[in-house]
């Protein structure tokens, strides 16, 4: 094993952070700025608000992640940082000052894809436990905010590989559960939020029906492998039942009560679960639990679906939406039923962060993949 110290950049969206990794199995540092209070007003991540942060952020992030390492600027081995996908000006906050430091310093730079990033998160804990014989072919379900991606991925000499074999049509499942917690007015980012009522309420009460995919994805041009029937999709929708979440509020003339739910938790600066209890009623608490079951179940059953169509050896659930109690309880019982291994990263390193980047790097450092100082930010970019 080649002994490198990586510094990895990570700014694809609302954090700005930064963190040293040594040979991809070591966490030595992990600095993150979250932008939280900047976008809550807003119920979302507004980019050019994003963008403005990672500016302020990005220099005082890096330094005391460098510190935090007892590493220098001169003493890291390379420097990675996330090229896509996000939000484009976000992401070229990131690059253009990991392409500063790359040439002052004359230092390797490695452009790195998010989600990757978040497969590798799972790798560098492994390998911090001392797992080092993790079986292939792997099937890593990236669940998050902005994505919703199931990847085959196996190991070919030092080099990753990867085959995108289901994606979320519309919206993503964390994307979901923030717009659902928005309908409900219960604040930002959601997913948090409803994972912690959803066990105060009964979630056999609204039965919503599974999403049905009955056509070919129009993102698929020119005959791939879906038109081909080389292997079978396993895509995700979760547009219709953010939509029936709607068309239950409106039906059940709840919409008065969510006004008043709003105004008391805006007057609550950090206002914590009693809080949100004290201010639903019952049926609120049975549509979120209602709500987080019929995602969770969608999620567990195309995800295990397709690794029984796969013939997977081991299973990753990484990204934000990873955090999720019901949803980690849910895989780790059936993936037992099935004997499936199932491995998750820490809390911490579910959602963004720079060490997933770092980790990502260090086999593009071996393989001496370094990138131009001219590549940019690709907010759409493939993983492969």
């Amino acid at each position: 094993m080649v002994n490198a110290y990586i510094l990895g950049i990570e700014s694809s969206c609302d954090e700005t952070a930064a963190a040293v990794v040594r040979s991809g199995e070591q966490l030595i540092s992990n600095v993150v700025a979250s932008q939280f209070a900047t976008h809550k007003p807003f119920g979302g991540v507004v980019p050019e608000l994003a963008s403005r942060e990672h500016l302020r952020a990005i220099v005082p992030v890096v330094r005391q992640a460098l510190a935090e390492a007892d590493q220098t600027y001169k003493s890291v081995d390379a420097i990675a940082v996330t090229q896509g996908p996000g939000l484009a000006g976000a992401l070229l906050v990131g690059i253009s000052y990991a392409k500063a430091l790359a040439f002052a310093l004359d230092k390797p730079l490695i452009a790195v894809n998010h989600l990757e990033g978040h497969i590798h998160a799972v790798l560098l804990e492994e390998r911090q436990k001392g797992n080092h014989e993790l079986q292939f072919p792997v099937l890593a379900l990236v669940v998050s905010g902005g994505h919703t991606h199931l990847y085959l991925a196996e190991r070919k000499n030092e080099s990753w590989a990867y085959e995108n074999i289901g994606h979320t049509r519309d919206d993503a499942a964390g994307e979901a559960f923030d717009k659902v917690a928005k309908l409900l007015g219960l604040g930002y980012p959601g997913g948090p939020i409803i994972d912690r009522l959803a066990p105060h309420g009964d979630a056999n009460v609204v039965k919503f029906p599974p999403a049905q995919i009955k056509h070919p994805d129009r993102r698929n041009r020119g005959g791939g492998k879906e038109m081909e029937g080389e292997r079978p999709r396993f895509d995700f929708s979760y547009s219709g039942i953010k939509t029936a979440v709607l068309r239950y509020i409106e039906r059940h003339n709840m919409q008065s009560a969510i006004e008043a739910r709003r105004r008391a938790l805006a007057g609550i600066p950090k206002p914590k679960v009693e809080d949100f209890i004290a201010n639903c009623d019952r049926q609120t608490l049975d549509l979120v639990a209602s709500f987080q079951r019929a995602m969770v179940s969608d999620l567990v059953g195309r995800t295990l679906a397709a690794a029984r169509a796969c013939d997977v050896a081991t299973l990753f659930v990484t990204g934000g939406v990873a955090a999720n109690n019901e949803l980690r309880t849910a895989f780790e019982r059936q993936s037992a039923q099935e004997g499936l291994p199932v491995f998750f990263p820490s809390r911490p390193l579910s959602t963004d962060n720079a060490a997933m980047i770092a980790a990502a790097a260090y086999p593009k450092f071996l393989a001496k993949d370094f990138a131009p100082l001219d590549f940019s930010a690709e907010a759409s970019l493939a993983l492969r």
